[in-house]
């Protein structure tokens, strides 16, 4: 994903939440300027800005770079011996990875 679809991503989230350049500056404390060059490609974006931006729209990191939702992304099989239905056993198994996500983008350690 380049800077210049990033910025575009970034853009739509901003339109989403019905912000300004302005007023994400100041819920995010990164200076308009900043902002104005990561939506139109001319700078990458860092990790903590895409965390603030992220927090500040509601969208997650995932959707402002481009590379999905943990559901797209991920691949399972699973086998029950206690009947319980392959949709619950989905949701529930996903309720666990995009948690595990949403940690990793918080930079939250896990725990052993």
């Amino acid at each position: 994903m380049t800077t210049t679809n990033i910025g575009a991503l970034i853009d739509e989230a901003l339109r989403a939440a019905g912000l300004s350049q302005r007023s994400l500056s100041e819920a995010t404390g990164i200076s308009q300027s900043t902002l104005s060059r990561i939506i139109s490609g001319d700078r990458a974006a860092k990790l903590p800005e895409l965390m603030a931006i992220a927090q500040a729209t509601g969208y997650t990191v995932a959707q402002l770079t481009g590379s999905g939702t943990v559901a797209d992304r991920v691949q399972y099989a699973a086998r029950a011996t206690n009947g319980a239905d392959m949709e619950s056993m989905r949701k529930t198994l996903l309720h666990y990875i995009q948690l595990s996500d949403y940690l990793d983008e918080q930079a939250i350690p896990a725990t052993t």
